[in-house]
């Protein structure tokens, strides 16, 4: 019985140690990453200036005419914009079907809903880039009659379409995680079904559904080859009707062919990390929002 304790001992140490050995490895890995992206990006930068690169609104890197310009403003604006409203979009189409599967949907009709929306998880970015350059950018340009339907709006629609499913599987997770209790204390009050999902359910969720909208974020913002094939791939300050580029497409569409070593491919890691700082204080906000509340 003593060596089986003991045994038993050393199996729990073991695997708390794999377990200890997998965290050290992840956070190893974001600490590699951050410092690349830093030891990469910040001599463009530097030789470029952090006021010119930041707030510029030209980027002509291969100009021959003139000076090369890497101003990188309408990428940021457009990632920003983009962003925003995929998730202005998204998060609350994304709230409402997860509290409707959670609650109040029938658990078949809920288990049809559940899988379709497994099922679009699972298809790749550029399908959906596909099929918004064969549908979308076409139906875009007969509406408003314009020259190309490849714009920060059709670029809109296909992230509020690809963050959906993140958002509705945590969100809905997170509600059912909720204790029966608290909806039967709520009703037993007077309260009626609805009152009870959006004021007392939801509230009691809210960790888990900001963090859904954190991993939506992540998505919209990260996303590059569904959107190079919607949004027109030109740098122009955004608009909603305008071809415009975001910083993820700029790194995509020009890593492949800037020289290594120059100034052009130094400065593609320099959006890198701007794109990775950028992520970095969504997250911040949101946790310390969401922590904020809940302390209050």
């Amino acid at each position: 019985m003593k060596n089986r304790t003991k045994w038993q001992e050393m199996t729990e140490k073991g695997i708390n140690g794999v377990f200890m050995l997998c965290g050290i490895v992840a956070v190893g890995f974001v600490l590699c990453i951050t410092a690349h992206l830093v030891i990469a990006g910040l001599p463009a930068i530097m030789k470029i200036g952090l006021v010119d690169f930041i707030l510029g609104t030209t980027w002509q890197p291969t100009a021959t005419t003139v000076d090369p310009a890497f101003g990188i403003l309408p990428f940021i604006m457009t990632s920003i914009y983009g962003t925003a409203g995929a998730v202005l979009i998204g998060v609350p189409i994304g709230l409402l079907t997860a509290i409707f599967l959670a609650k109040a949907a029938p658990p078949k009709f809920a288990k049809v809903i559940h899988t379709a929306v497994e099922l679009l998880a699972g298809i790749p970015s550029v399908v959906y880039g596909l099929v918004g350059m064969i549908i979308l950018v076409p139906g875009i340009q007969r509406i408003f009659s314009l020259s190309s339907g490849a714009t920060l709006l059709a670029a809109i629609i296909v992230l509020t379409i690809m963050i959906l499913p993140s958002i509705i599987s945590v969100s809905e997770t997170a509600l059912k995680a909720v204790p029966k209790e608290y909806e039967e204390a709520s009703m037993a009050l007077g309260a009626t079904e609805m009152e009870t999902f959006f004021r007392v359910s939801v509230p009691a969720a809210k960790s888990g559904i900001a963090a859904a909208v954190v991993l939506g974020v992540g998505r919209a913002i990260g996303e590059a080859m569904a959107i190079i094939m919607v949004s027109g791939n030109v740098a122009n300050m955004p608009g909603l009707l305008e071809s415009v580029r975001f910083m993820t497409t700029a790194i995509a569409s020009e890593m492949s062919y800037a020289a290594a070593g120059s100034l052009q491919h130094q400065a593609l890691f320099s959006i890198g990390l701007v794109l990775f700082l950028f992520i970095m204080m969504i997250n911040v906000f949101l946790n310390v929002f969401v922590k904020g509340r809940r302390a209050a």
